[in-house]
């Protein structure tokens, strides 16, 4: 498993950075609410750690002959896996802009990209090797 959660940290350490770089510039000087910034930095963060763990970190598990239709499939999967995650980051949020009252960019920033994003790795690895690059015959299952 040590090489798998290096394959999976690396993907999400880039993807991580295309998320906060993106949400910090659509909050500060594009002028977007939090949680629009957050949503879409969010899409672009997914698609930089699907690739990243479809074309390095599994790429073993699916062979050399994944169709299309396949990849396609396998993209929705983990784009619903990485909502629930975005779903936990919007929730950090929301608690701390709109529940507490802190409204700096600064404390959008630590909330969404820091302790949401904490929370929602976890939940994110899980998913992805339970249910996205499940190993052939193996069956998906809600323990891994």
């Amino acid at each position: 498993m040590g090489p798998e959660l290096l394959g999976f940290a690396a993907a999400g350490i880039c993807a991580y950075a295309v998320d906060l770089g993106l949400f910090i510039w659509l909050r500060g000087p594009v002028g977007l609410d939090p949680l629009t910034a957050k949503a879409l930095s969010f899409v672009a963060g997914c698609t930089v750690a699907y690739a990243g763990n479809a074309l390095g970190t599994y790429r073993q598990r699916e062979g050399a002959g994944v169709s299309r239709a396949s990849r396609l499939r396998q993209y929705g999967i983990f784009f619903a896996v990485n909502i629930a995650g975005a779903a936990v980051q919007l929730l950090c949020i929301t608690v701390s802009h709109y529940g507490l009252g802190l409204t700096s960019q600064r404390a959008d920033t630590v909330s969404g990209a820091g302790v949401g994003m904490a929370l929602a790795t976890v939940l994110r690895f899980w998913g992805t090797r339970t249910l996205v690059f499940r190993s052939a015959g193996r069956e998906a299952s809600w323990t891994g």
